[in-house]
């Protein structure tokens, strides 16, 4: 199995949902998609890894993909998984966005 960072964490997850926690938590709890087949242990190290902060908790959640149609084909979206990652206190939010 390989343990490339890019490959466990895909993006992170910006929803309003993501955005609204990541403001009550002081920008302790962050959203990611992440590879199907992660576990808990191997997103908490990509995370501290990539990103230099230590992580307090992970959780994860997985989601079926959506049934889509186009016509009279009928298709299925992939399925995935999200993690919310909870930094320990005192730890430098993590930013995606550089605001000036």
């Amino acid at each position: 199995m390989s343990t490339d960072i890019f490959e466990i964490l895909r993006t992170p997850h910006v929803t309003e949902k993501s955005t609204t926690k990541r403001e009550q938590t002081d920008g302790r709890v962050v959203a990611f998609k992440v590879r199907l087949t992660a576990n808990k242990i191997q997103i908490k190290e990509a995370v501290e890894k990539l990103f230099s902060v230590e992580v307090e908790s992970v959780r994860t959640a997985r989601f079926h993909g959506k049934w889509k149609r186009q016509g009279r084909s009928r298709g299925r979206r992939p399925d995935w998984k999200k993690a919310y990652v909870t930094l320990k206190p005192g730890q430098k939010p993590i930013e995606f966005f550089e605001t000036t």
